[in-house]
């Protein structure tokens, strides 16, 4: 029955074939107008995830040399942690309630999750941080606590049965290299013990906050899960240090913040805004345009700020053996991320120090 239409479409061939052949260029030209057309759109939403990155680094890197002149004022650790957690987590609860009140719906199954979150990847982390920024340079504290992505990658190896790439294995070999430098191990671990403890106990929560990240966002916005991490992380440490133990005499009195002496309070109201909130918000932010393991790498570039800061601001300077250590440190920390088989883990990687 289809006999005489093939044989039309037969003596009609070489004609179809040069019509086929024009229609084709003629779609592809138009692709490659709409992709010419579309590059710098794509160039523009890169560039401007990869400022939102460094800028979300920046503000974090912040955060040591504005908690520790408030611990040397006469603060605690755990008060200097409790006033930065619960002043973001009003901020951000009220903030979120007013734009994005869906954000804050939970489920009755996801707050054992939410608890682990707020426990150990918020209040956890501040604690141990602060407890070593209190007794080491806080460009030592802020470094141990990088180690997180070595512990990460032993996690991915030794609990999830994944075999890693021989990269990573070079990358946390490096690492710990480094962090044998910053540590000065040949002179008998010349850190405060406490303080070294401390720093790695940041390290555990830190990788902890990000594997809970990476299960907590395949499920809620990564703003809603953070806000309440901020918010029962608040609770448990103002447990341990209520807000109305903190001595009026001391949130008044002036702080050496290098050339400056502002009143404590300031500082601890910067340390909820610049590296709490205003961090989050952006690296959040940033994950639209960037993928995962760019901005992890990228985030790498706090804790060189906040030597840097300490430095100026604080006077604290590390020897050249711990700059090369950090160096080496932070290439292995890199050569992790990048060659990681998972590459979920570090969805909200920012700001955690």
């Amino acid at each position: 029955m289809n006999g005489p239409f093939i044989a039309k479409n037969a003596m009609n061939g070489p004609f179809m074939a040069r019509a086929g052949k024009s229609v084709a260029r003629a779609k592809y030209a138009r692709r490659m107008a709409l992709d010419l057309s579309a590059a710098p759109s794509v160039r523009a939403h890169r560039g401007r995830g990869t400022a939102l990155i460094l800028l979300a680094s920046v503000l974090s890197g912040t955060s040591g040399p504005l908690g520790k002149p408030a611990m040397t004022a006469g603060l605690s650790p755990e008060q200097v942690a409790a006033a930065r957690i619960t002043i973001a987590a009003l901020i951000l609860l009220i903030g979120v309630a007013l734009v994005k009140p869906a954000l804050l719906k939970v489920k009755p199954g996801e707050w054992r999750f939410l608890a682990a979150y707020g426990l150990i990847g918020v209040a956890g982390v501040q604690l141990t941080y602060f407890v070593a920024a209190s007794r080491l340079p806080v460009g030592v504290a802020i470094l141990l606590e990088f180690t997180s992505p070595v512990l990460i990658a032993f996690w991915v190896r030794f609990a999830r049965k994944v075999r890693l790439p021989g990269l990573m294995w070079l990358g946390i070999a490096l690492a710990m290299a480094g962090l044998a430098l910053v540590a000065q191990v040949w002179q008998g671990l010349r850190l405060d013990g406490i303080g070294l403890l401390a720093g790695l106990g940041a390290a555990v929560c830190s990788a902890v906050y990000f594997l809970l990240g990476e299960h907590g966002v395949a499920t809620r916005h990564p703003l809603g899960m953070v806000t309440w991490g901020m918010v029962i992380g608040a609770v448990a440490v103002c447990a341990l240090a209520p807000p109305w133990t903190l001595p009026a005499s001391v949130l008044t009195a002036p702080a050496d913040f290098g050339r400056w002496h502002p009143p404590v309070w300031t500082l601890l109201v910067a340390l909820a805004l610049l590296p709490t909130v205003f961090a989050y918000i952006t690296g959040i932010t940033a994950l639209q345009y960037v993928s995962a393991s760019v901005a992890s790498v990228l985030g790498l570039l706090e804790p060189v700020v906040t030597t840097v800061t300490a430095w100026l601001l604080l006077g604290e300077t590390l020897t050249w053996i711990q700059l090369a250590g950090a160096v080496i440190l932070l290439t292995g920390a890199s050569i992790v991320q990048l060659n990681s088989p998972d590459r979920q883990v570090g969805l909200v990687s920012v700001a955690t120090g």
